[in-house]
């Protein structure tokens, strides 16, 4: 009988790294209801209510009809609320329920876990992009004016947003702390986004703020990538968003790296 010998894993866990990576993903697949339809449905709510409210008063936003200029804005709106809660709860069960350990303890690197969980989260994230962009081209007319530009700013603001959200959960003790994190940072930097409204007709003085939210940007250029116009400069917003995930994903990795919060 041959004796079994030690696998060797080289400098990346790639069996690893994709057992992770898939059971993060068929994690938020068994409940797809809630985590795939139910930001659907939220966007859709979304979209009728502004149109109703506010579609006659504003004709016309950024040369387009103003459903046409709030779609891009609910579609990468879902992204950021769904990439967010995705890493959070997933890790903040595993810390409460104690099987933490049982991602610490495999032969997975601290770059490995992380990258697992943010892939992870930005799939969920680009999943319901794309659920709820198809749903809302059949009420409201889509047309692509850069792809390259939907694609990067969909692509980096769910990398973002999963960073944000493993971060929460690795710094949170109870919910109630990511809770907070929701309420007063995620949800006011994604409402004061220019997700509703272009800022153009805000005063000069809250232009300058909104100038500094990252999350504008974002939606900034994921819009400019649908109807060809922007508010603020585009080489800024991808340079911003480049620097901002780098040292979010140098954070992530070092909060593995030492165990914070994670060993005790």
């Amino acid at each position: 009988m041959s004796v079994p010998q030690p696998r060797h894993i080289g400098a990346v866990n790639w069996l690893g790294l994709w057992t992770h990576y898939a059971k993060e993903v068929k994690r938020f697949y068994k409940v797809g209801f809630q985590t795939l339809v139910a930001p659907v449905v939220t966007t859709l709510l979304f979209l009728a209510i502004f149109t109703l409210a506010l579609g006659r008063s504003l004709a016309e936003l950024g040369g387009v009809p103003f459903e046409q200029f709030l779609a891009p804005g609910l579609i990468m709106m879902a992204i950021i609320q769904n990439a967010f809660s995705n890493t959070t709860s997933s890790l903040m069960i595993s810390k409460i329920q104690g099987n933490i350990v049982d991602m610490l303890m495999p032969p997975i690197s601290p770059g490995e876990l992380t990258l697992g969980f943010v892939l992870s989260g930005a799939t969920r994230g680009l999943l319901v992009a794309l659920f709820v962009g198809v749903v809302i081209s059949l009420f409201v007319p889509l047309r692509i004016h850069d792809a390259g530009m939907i694609v990067f700013h969909a692509v980096s603001a769910s990398l973002m947003l999963s960073l944000i959200g493993l971060a929460t959960a690795v710094w949170a003790d109870k919910f109630d702390q990511i809770a907070s994190i929701t309420n007063f940072v995620i949800m006011p930097l994604s409402f004061l986004s220019g997700t509703f409204y272009s800022i153009e007709r805000l005063p000069p003085m809250w232009q300058d703020i909104a100038l500094v939210n990252p999350f504008f940007y974002m939606i900034d250029g994921f819009r400019y990538g649908f109807i060809g116009h922007h508010d603020g400069s585009l080489m800024t917003g991808v340079i911003l968003v480049c620097a901002i995930n780098a040292g979010l994903w140098w954070t992530c990795h070092t909060m593995f790296a030492r165990g914070y919060k994670l060993k005790d």
